[in-house]
């Protein structure tokens, strides 16, 4: 008899815990859906409702930062990844994003911190090697610059190296912004 309860506790268990993670996944992608119709404010009151009820849906709390960044709300977005890094050191994702943000501000050498780390949870990352890629290329226009000024303009093959590099880095990353995955 303990046996037979023992097994059908174990079996509700599993089911709450299935119905549960339907029931995040539904939500995920209710809140997806109203973010492509463009209702994203509302998207973001369901996604803290839902966070609020689990607090490490990592996927809900990682779609919100995605949709604070499309609102221009970079620090808020930060803190969203920043505290997703934090909760899961071992995903990539976050990581990638938050480069991208930390670069949209101006701050490349942060963003390379967070790109190297996305890189190291996930070698194949595709996304956070080109974003390397533009981080190490908006750092080597800086130096270019930089070197620039102090030659005065006089040096044509640093001059030559800058026209290419500001031709190759993407306008936005020049002004301190990289591609996102989500």
């Amino acid at each position: 008899m303990a046996a037979a309860l023992r097994a059908s506790i174990l079996w509700l268990c599993g089911v709450l815990l299935m119905l549960g993670a339907t029931a995040r996944a539904d939500t995920l992608a209710d809140i997806e859906e109203l973010h492509k119709q463009g209702k994203t404010e509302q998207a973001l009151q369901q996604a803290d409702a839902a966070i609020a009820q689990q607090p490490r849906a990592a996927q809900i709390r990682f779609l919100k930062a995605v949709m604070l960044g499309d609102l221009g709300r970079s620090s808020e977005a930060i803190d969203v990844y920043v505290s997703l890094t934090q909760d899961f050191p071992e995903l990539a994702d976050p990581y990638n994003n938050l480069a991208v943000l930390y670069a949209a501000s101006g701050r490349l050498d942060a963003a390379l911190l967070a790109l190297q780390q996305a890189l190291r949870n996930d070698p194949r990352h595709l996304q956070a090697r080109e974003n390397l890629g533009d981080v190490y290329m908006a750092l080597a226009v800086q130096a270019w610059q930089a070197a620039e000024v102090q030659s005065k303009g006089d040096d044509a093959k640093l001059l030559r190296k800058l026209k290419q590099g500001e031709a190759i880095v993407p306008k936005p990353v020049q002004q301190g912004s990289s591609r996102h995955r989500r």
